[in-house]
């Protein structure tokens, strides 16, 4: 049998520390140990379960070619297993495939929640509108992964939309879904701001990152200036006439993160979340940069300044340039429930990339 091939020694030793986390757990442990324990067992648990899977099929397998291997066998009974041979190995192949994803080395924020950022790039007003429509869109696609959106601070466009949007996501995995979505998505249509009825290009960032713990990032009360201000908006109801607005700089870095909404006190825990993520993600970006990485940067860098996807209402397409991907489904596409098909798609190139990664190393 041709094809992937997993070696069993690892597929046993896996299968061994799941059954002896399953041991540990039962025992009864302090319940710090037990909540670690808990941590481990769920992330093994589908691993574990696909590799038994792996060892029973192959185990079939062995049992079918006794058979036909076995002279005192009847003619019948051989032909049933030479019957069952093929079926058996294209199953092997299968979970051979699924198991060694599986045993792909995880992000270790993948099943965190997120903190989304949109904004307003190129092209005034239009721009402003385009990160609205974006926005509405992940709030969309949360909503069908059953995600909470909290809004934590919004600067309104003068005409609609938003100049700037931040945003928690609060979920199992959203970030693993999420993260592909950082960088400039383009815009090519006819601007509601435009009677002359031309092609407009304008652009929006979006930035997502994964959201820290208090035990991932230490930010001491030393190395942040806290300033309190005067909230702004589009005008009229939207201004607020209270110093309740915070901006929150981080002093070794020069980070600085502000929130505007009503409460002083909520500002300030948003504003602290926000700089919490940004720090966790800047020291997951030095770490990356430190290791010489074969997989990075195709599909999931992250880079804000990097142009991934273009939106053409004319032609009503959405282009994702990383992996050449072209949907004619724009309206389902802003409406969330076709963004699934584009991050699935990069998901599955980015397996792809550090598959071959790892098959070049061990070469």
């Amino acid at each position: 049998m041709a094809g992937i091939s997993i070696p069993l020694r690892r597929v046993d030793a896996l299968i061994q520390r799941f059954d002896s986390l399953s041991a540990e757990m039962a025992a009864g442990p302090a319940p710090d140990v037990y909540v670690k324990l808990s941590r481990d067992y769920a992330e093994l648990e589908p691993v574990a379960q696909k590799a038994q899977e792996y060892v029973k099929a192959l185990r079939e397998l062995d049992d079918l070619k006794e058979i036909l291997n076995d002279p005192d066998m009847d003619a019948e009974m051989r032909e049933l297993a030479q019957m069952d041979v093929k079926p058996t190995e294209e199953k092997i192949e299968q979970l051979a495939s699924e198991l060694q994803i599986l045993l792909l080395p995880k992000d270790a924020a993948d099943s965190k929640s997120a903190i989304l950022e949109v904004r307003a790039g190129t092209g005034g007003d239009e721009a402003a509108l385009f990160a609205g429509d974006l926005f509405r869109m992940y709030q969309r696609y949360a909503e069908e992964n059953g995600w909470k959106v909290s809004i934590m601070s919004v600067s309104e466009g003068e005409v609609g939309g938003y100049k700037e949007i931040i945003a928690s996501v609060a979920g199992v995995g959203v970030f693993a879904k999420m993260k592909f979505e950082s960088g400039v998505h383009r815009v090519q249509r006819v601007p509601e701001t435009e009677s002359g009825g031309r092609i407009h290009t304008s652009a929006a960032t979006v930035a997502v990152l994964p959201e820290a713990e208090e035990v991932d990032i230490d930010i001491r009360p030393e190395d942040i200036r806290i300033d309190t201000m005067r909230a702004s908006g589009a005008g009229g109801q939207h201004v607020n006439t209270t110093d309740s607005a915070v901006r929150i700089t981080h002093l070794p870095t020069g980070i600085v993160v502000t929130s505007s909404e009503k409460s002083q006190h909520q500002n300030r825990a948003n504003a602290m979340k926000v700089l919490q993520a940004r720090l966790f993600e800047a020291e997951r970006a030095r770490a990356d940069s430190e290791r010489a990485d074969a997989r990075r940067g195709q599909v999931g860098s992250g880079d804000r300044s990097e142009r991934i996807r273009t939106y053409n209402f004319p032609q009503g397409r959405v282009t994702d340039h990383r992996i050449n991907l072209t949907l004619y489904k724009l309206d389902k596409v802003l409406a969330g429930e076709g963004l699934n098909e584009l991050i699935d798609a990069l998901i599955a190139e980015n397996q792809a990339q550090m598959l071959a990664a790892a098959e070049a190393d061990e070469i």
